[in-house]
């Protein structure tokens, strides 16, 4: 089957978050996490354009379970700029588990973003923080480059992968979920809320067989 979409000098795919935490054996591994990244090579391969994103905490992050006595990891806390979810430590800055899966072949990637290394703010847009004022940078990044529509891949499908997608959307991008590229941690429904919340924002969430020639 042949891509319905021509992928050009003014698109870039960003690659969320394909870190060993958040793989199979990881602190907060996403089920099946690690299964995307074969296709996330060959996708990759397609871009002239590509970005990988890190998260990147310090110890003692605010979104760890561990950073609040008598919690414990999923439960909600009410963090200075709103609700917070709780997570288990993870991708901690140094450590085994922040870097990227050593599967993920990607040389030509021209931009590593790390976010999430504000201690008190999590960050799980690769444009904003969980503030929604603290920006990355990104955005301007793009519109410097020319690069006009954005690709997204990577874990995990209902948190980073979502709100990426929502911020890309806000600051002007064109938008496109690679679904199969992706895998949900999917607590509470998340999964389907996302698909939900990008359908209601006109954010296409294809398969990969949309996009390249498989």
């Amino acid at each position: 089957m042949n891509g319905e979409f021509h992928i050009g000098s003014r698109d870039v795919l960003i690659v969320t978050d394909v870190q060993n935490d958040f793989c199979s054996g990881g602190r907060l591994a996403v089920p099946h996490g690690e299964e995307i990244v074969p296709l996330v090579n060959r996708l990759a391969r397609h871009f002239e354009h590509v970005i990988l994103t890190q998260d990147w905490h310090p110890p003692g992050h605010l979104s760890f379970a561990s950073s609040h006595p008598g919690r414990v990891a999923y439960d909600m806390i009410e963090a200075a700029y709103g609700p917070q979810q709780l997570w288990p430590d993870h991708c901690v800055q140094g450590t085994a588990g922040a870097e990227f899966h050593p599967e993920l072949d990607i040389p030509h990637a021209e931009l590593v973003l790390r976010k999430g290394y504000h201690r008190t703010i999590d960050s799980y847009s690769a444009f904003r923080e969980n503030d929604r004022k603290t920006m990355t940078g990104l955005a301007s990044y793009l519109r410097e480059r020319g690069l006009s529509r954005v690709f997204l891949v990577g874990l995990a499908f209902d948190f980073c992968v979502r709100y990426s997608a929502e911020d890309a959307a806000l600051e002007g991008f064109d938008v496109v979920v690679i679904e199969d590229g992706c895998r949900s941690i999917d607590v509470g429904g998340s999964a389907e809320a996302t698909r939900a919340r990008l359908k209601a924002l006109r954010i296409p969430c294809l398969p990969a067989a949309r996009i390249i020639a498989l």
